[in-house]
């Protein structure tokens, strides 16, 4: 009999693990902030990241997966190349883009867009089925998706009084950050909002294809390996074709160093480890609904180290996005729980305790059905 305690700590592993991988990623958000404030070019932040997570990724997944890693084929090969492309190459040259034209804020609430644009993927892929919907779980991920949604506009865009709960009188930018335009182009913003949406069709499309590697190679190192490769030669592409300057590429003992370490090791190494992991675990509705979170840690370390303001409406839209992430984390939990009782696990040999055999009336029936 399993122990009940470990059975809730497996259950809550995954959850606890996305809410490790927003935090790394909303780290990252801060990082890339300061860095293209002191001038780096964001294609060159992106190709330094997928070079440190190749190096660090590599070795690691040859020793430690290197006795179950199934063989290479075209179809992984394939899809490792879609997924570096348009989760982690195109992806991250349109979140830095789309920063660089509106605000780390602005870009970081289009992200909650995920859990939406994900939902309808996985639909029409069929890794959800559309009758589950009317079910009171089906009905439960819905709702969950759009009250975080609706809590990360209102987090954004209501404003409200001001609460002043903490200050520790550090700001970071406070002689590198620019003054606010409020006249700022509307063409540059439109454009940097539609970057931001197709920012998140790559991610959610990136989730799909995630899902599908699994399923034929579940050793998520040597994925995450294999996808770091394939991403740092195309965003090296890409930064050389755009960067002409070679002094951009220069790294000293500053931000820039501290920027693009932080998110090749732990955004692109640890976090998409953890990624693929959560994936194989829960799909990738489950993983996209934590996005959300990402955006109430942001405002909350920008309050920290920023000196950013925190208001009514960031409290409101921080406390509609736990509640929309709750819903749909018990909504699932509800479908695995039906699954589980449902589908037998394989190799458990309880198949065989349902198997009905039907014999002649003259046969023993009884000793029959008995073996």
């Amino acid at each position: 009999m399993k122990n009940p305690i470990c059975s809730f700590i497996n259950e809550l592993k995954p959850a606890l693990v996305m809410v490790v991988v927003q935090v790394i990623y909303a780290g990252a958000t801060i990082f890339y902030k300061l860095a293209i404030i002191d001038g780096m070019s964001f294609s060159i932040i992106v190709a330094y990241r997928f070079i440190i997570s190749t190096a660090i990724m590599l070795p690691f997944a040859f020793f430690v997966e290197r006795k179950r890693r199934p063989k290479l084929n075209l179809m992984i090969l394939f899809q490792a190349f879609l997924g570096s492309l348009f989760g982690c190459t195109l992806y991250q040259l349109q979140y830095l883009e789309a920063m660089v034209l509106t605000s780390a804020t602005f870009v970081t609430a289009m992200t909650n867009l995920v859990p939406a644009i994900t939902y309808i993927l996985v639909l029409s892929f069929r890794l959800e089925k559309v009758a589950g919907i009317w079910t009171p779980a089906g009905k439960a991920k819905v709702v969950g998706t759009l009250i975080g949604i609706v809590g990360a506009m209102v987090l954004t865009f209501c404003k409200g009084a001001e609460i002043k709960i903490w200050s520790t009188k550090i700001n970071l930018l406070h002689q590198n950050a620019p003054q606010a335009h409020h006249s700022e182009s509307t063409i540059k913003t439109l454009f940097g909002c539609l970057l931001s949406v197709g920012g998140c069709f790559l991610y959610g499309v990136w989730l799909i294809i995630q899902a599908k590697m699994s399923e034929q190679y579940p050793c998520q190192y040597s994925i995450t390996a294999l996808v770091s490769l394939m991403a740092a030669m195309e965003s090296v592409i890409l930064a050389l074709c755009k960067e002409k300057d070679f002094s951009q590429w220069k790294l000293g003992f500053n931000i820039r160093l501290l920027t693009v370490a932080y998110a090749g090791i732990l955004s692109s190494g640890l976090a998409m480890s953890l990624t693929f992991w959560c994936v194989q675990k829960r799909g990738p509705l489950f993983v996209s609904v934590f996005s959300p979170l990402m955006l109430v840690i942001v405002a909350f370390v920008g309050s920290l180290v920023l000196n950013e303001t925190i208001h009514l409406g960031s409290m409101i839209g921080a406390t509609l996005i736990i509640c929309g992430l709750y819903a749909v984390l018990w909504g699932k939990a509800k479908e695995m729980k039906k699954i589980t009782q449902l589908m037998p696990l394989k190799g458990s040999g309880e198949s065989q305790s349902t198997e009905i055999v039907i014999n002649s009336p003259t046969e023993n029936t009884f000793n029959d059905i008995k073996n």
